[in-house]
């Protein structure tokens, strides 16, 4: 009896996932690569104005500055921004803004992986360092971002040599970002 049970559980469960996927899509299939000039293939990017506006909050020469190199280049604009510091100094940098972020929770977060914290002021603005103990040379700093969520710099140096202070350059950022850019 147990057996059968079990059975028909799982068929209802397979009926019922393949019920949940299945949908029809209008238009005509064309393989990858295949599609027509006809086709427009674009997406009217004028209709979302500010993007990627996250990721311009600082120049990539002001970045590059603050980090101590020369040039930084873009490598990716999403959900984080990243730039590869080049130069005096070879550094990863990457910001990211949390539209709907919590600066505890962010800190909870940190604390569970493993990183030590530090309560600091920019700019009149609680924040906090982390810093995780196994990578000595790595610093993120996060605060609560002026309009809503939460902002968070981490510098990475793709040396093996600790700078003086860390979580210099990310403060610096951070700094510059809650003082209005530049």
């Amino acid at each position: 009896m147990r057996r059968t049970l079990s059975l028909v559980a799982v068929l209802i469960m397979l009926v019922g996932l393949g019920s949940a996927c299945a949908r029809s899509i209008d238009g005509e299939p064309v393989a990858v690569g295949a599609a027509d000039n006809e086709q427009q293939g674009h997406v009217d990017t004028d209709q979302f104005d500010k993007l990627l506006l996250e990721c311009e909050v600082l120049s990539p020469a002001k970045i590059a500055e603050v980090v101590g190199g020369q040039v930084a280049r873009g490598t990716f604009n999403g959900a984080i921004c990243r730039w590869i510091v080049e130069g005096s100094v070879t550094a990863g940098v990457t910001f990211n803004w949390f539209e709907w972020g919590n600066p505890t929770v962010e800190k909870d977060t940190a604390k569970k992986l493993g990183y030590e914290t530090e309560n600091i002021k920019i700019a009149s603005q609680s924040a906090f360092t982390q810093r995780d103990p196994k990578r000595p040379a790595v610093c993120g700093v996060t605060a609560r971002a002026p309009s809503r969520g939460v902002y968070t710099w981490w510098v990475e140096p793709r040396t093996s040599a600790v700078p003086a202070d860390p979580c210099a350059a990310p403060t610096k950022l951070m700094e510059l970002l809650l003082s209005g850019g530049q």
